[in-house]
């Protein structure tokens, strides 16, 4: 069952549902679904520039004292848009309650992004952004990165991943508040694009 879904709680806080880690026990009554995964695991391949989009998910100035490393990914991010822009790659930046968070750092030069727009929720994959990839024709794979890892990053990713796109995670250019944090999810991220189990 576990490769062929996700098993979510609805979090009151949130007002929306976030996934079960593997082996979580429910102890109240709550909310759960379980949504099906629409695809099975696939190998990961090589980039290409005209199938690819990059994902650049919340490097805003308010984590920028909060975030580990935050110099260090504000840095290879910025790198990696200038290839983006070179190579002809699309850009979707997304902002986190810009209202209270602010905007995206000024070091990331956001020029020529294909769409950069406020979010309320973990994932990047908003109506907007569905849109957007559906305009780019032969999309197959997305590079990924920004913060948090352990929540909007890995967000993103599944659902990405269920939509039947490749996910390429740039680890330095994704961190969070914790080392813990961090070091965890991407330990889980390998686990799941090496075993296929969608499920953490």
């Amino acid at each position: 069952m576990h490769r062929k879904f996700v098993v979510q709680l609805f979090a009151e806080e949130w007002s929306q549902y976030i996934d079960l880690p593997k082996g979580f026990l429910v102890s109240e009554r709550c909310k759960v679904r379980l949504v099906p995964l629409q695809i099975q695991m696939t190998t990961l391949g090589n980039l290409t520039p005209s199938s690819t989009v990059f994902f650049c998910c919340d490097m805003q100035e308010r984590f920028r004292p909060a975030i580990k490393y935050f110099g260090d990914i504000i840095s290879v991010g910025q790198r990696l848009l200038q290839g983006a822009r070179l190579l002809g790659i699309p850009v979707i930046v997304t902002e986190q309650y810009p209202k209270g968070l602010g905007s995206t750092v000024q070091e990331i030069d956001l020029t020529g992004a294909k769409l950069v727009l406020p979010k309320t929720k973990f994932s990047m994959v908003l109506p907007e952004v569905e849109a957007a990839l559906a305009e780019i024709p032969g999309v197959r794979s997305v590079v990924l990165f920004g913060v948090e890892t352990h929540v909007c990053i890995q967000q993103t990713a599944l659902e990405l991943i269920g939509r039947g796109l490749e996910v390429h995670i740039v680890a330095d250019a994704t961190s969070s508040r914790s080392m813990m944090d961090r070091m965890f999810i991407q330990r889980q991220l390998v686990i799941l694009f090496d075993h296929g189990d969608y499920s953490f």
